[in-house]
């Protein structure tokens, strides 16, 4: 939990050429999902390359509460003593999942299939975001789930309950929401199908398969049946490719640049912001293609180059939802216009990612306007200035890299929430080249 007293502070000057191999953190999707199957598997699950952000952390922590042992984590080894899908103990207080939206909405759906009675709770931050999309699926199942009047945290989840599948078409695309489904679904009656209007993360799905858990997959229709098991196994959890977009970006906007990211996770269902990067003329290479553990991986090479503004397909927009920040970026360092459409999802992350960028965007000097459900950015010369991140991480790590395309400083305010996905950013972008100071004041 953050210190409220304490204000911290990014301070980025312009500087030169990003270079050199770097390794960013373990997938933050995966990391969640190997605790929460591991934890439910029969016997000893051994993850490695696991992030020990504060997000997955809590995750780790709220099994821990239910009765699980965990050794670890240390040095992204964790070893997982499962205790079945039926062995979670009650815990003896609400569950706090801090600022953790995927904690929240994917416990939500195995919550719903205990015996036992749960409260969950989070941060200022996760208490405003939206739980409807996943507490009323999993109330057509049979779930009692109680949030506030306005659907936000926390919930309370009535244990007890006989499950019944549910054949249900995501009316948005959310890999959180599938996820949280499929998981309530090892606990129901029947079968439990999600159809998906456009392709998101199929982590939950690769890693059920490799617990040994029959998934069923038919075009945008996965399937799963209740009542199996899951059995322990080992993962090498790859770096994220969330994490990296930072350094793609900015290898590609810095003059002279070159940067070798090792051991990227490049699932199809996340490669977004490489498909968009190089449709706007990025110098993107992926080399030594392998697969680990049943995620394909690769190490990606990065040059600079010289961006100019597209129309971002629209089907692409899932495939690179979480990156959206670090993109407006790149767009706005590009020549011509960019407009991205169908990303209405982005108002409702940590925070409303859309006003939130725009408005940075415009303190820079950019030509930036934000529409319902995407935003119109021209490229230009970005200037300095103060930017408020409203405490998401994605904008702080976002307006770092911005200063590499910018004529003077960027003090970048309310930064302590880069540790829930990205707690060496500072170490790693000094490291490439990034001239950053981390500034940590009480308040």
């Amino acid at each position: 939990m953050n210190n409220t007293n304490l204000s911290t502070q990014f301070i980025a000057h312009p500087s030169g050429p990003l270079r050199g191999i770097l390794r960013v953190p373990g997938d933050k999707s995966i990391s969640h999902r190997a605790i929460m199957l591991g934890a439910l598997a029969n016997g000893t699950t051994q993850v490695s390359g696991f992030l020990e952000g504060e997000d997955t952390l809590a995750t780790l922590t709220a099994f821990r509460a239910m009765g699980v042992h965990i050794e670890g984590p240390q040095l992204g080894q964790v070893i997982l003593h499962g205790v079945g899908l039926h062995g979670l103990q009650p815990p003896r207080t609400p569950l706090y999942l801090g600022n953790s939206g995927t904690s929240m909405r994917l416990l939500a759906g195995l919550m719903a299939g205990q015996s036992f009675a749960v409260e969950m709770t989070g941060d200022s931050s996760l208490s405003r975001r939206p739980m409807r999309r996943v507490t009323e699926p999993l109330t057509r199942m049979g779930a009692l789930i109680e949030t506030t009047p306005q659907g936000t945290p926390p919930l309370k989840i009535k244990g007890g309950q006989g499950l019944q599948g549910i054949d249900y078409y995501l009316p948005v695309a959310s890999a959180q929401v599938k996820s949280a489904l499929l998981l309530a679904g090892l606990y129901a009656s029947g079968l439990t199908c999600i159809t998906e209007p456009a392709p998101t993360r199929d982590h939950t799905e690769r890693l059920l398969t490799g617990f040994g858990y029959p998934i069923q997959r038919n075009g945008s229709k996965v399937c799963l049946a209740g009542g199996g098991q899951l059995q322990a196994t080992s993962i090498d959890v790859p770096a994220d490719i969330s994490s990296a977009a930072f350094f793609i970006v900015g290898a590609s906007i810095a003059t002279g640049s070159e940067v070798l990211l090792e051991h990227v996770g490049i699932n199809p269902t996340r490669t977004g912001i490489i498909t968009i990067l190089r449709q706007m003329g990025a110098d993107i290479r992926l080399q030594n293609e392998r697969e680990m553990g049943g995620e394909p991986v690769a190490d990606i090479l990065v040059l600079t180059s010289s961006l100019h503004g597209i129309s971002i397909p629209v089907e692409q927009v899932p495939l690179a939802i979480d990156e959206f920040p670090v993109l407006f970026i790149a767009a706005a360092c590009a020549q011509g216009e960019t407009r991205l459409t169908g990303a209405e999802e982005l108002r409702v992350k940590e925070s409303d990612r859309i006003q939130v960028m725009a408005k940075g965007l415009q303190t820079l000097g950019i030509d930036a306007q934000p529409t319902r459900d995407g935003m119109v950015i021209s490229g230009g010369k970005m200037h300095g200035g103060v930017i408020q991140s409203y405490g998401d991480h994605r904008i702080a790590m976002a307006f770092t890299i911005a200063s590499l395309g910018a004529s003077d400083q960027i003090i970048i305010e309310d930064c302590a929430n880069v540790a829930t996905s990205f707690p060496n950013f500072v170490h790693l972008a000094q490291q490439a080249g990034i001239d950053i100071q981390l500034k940590v004041t009480g308040n």
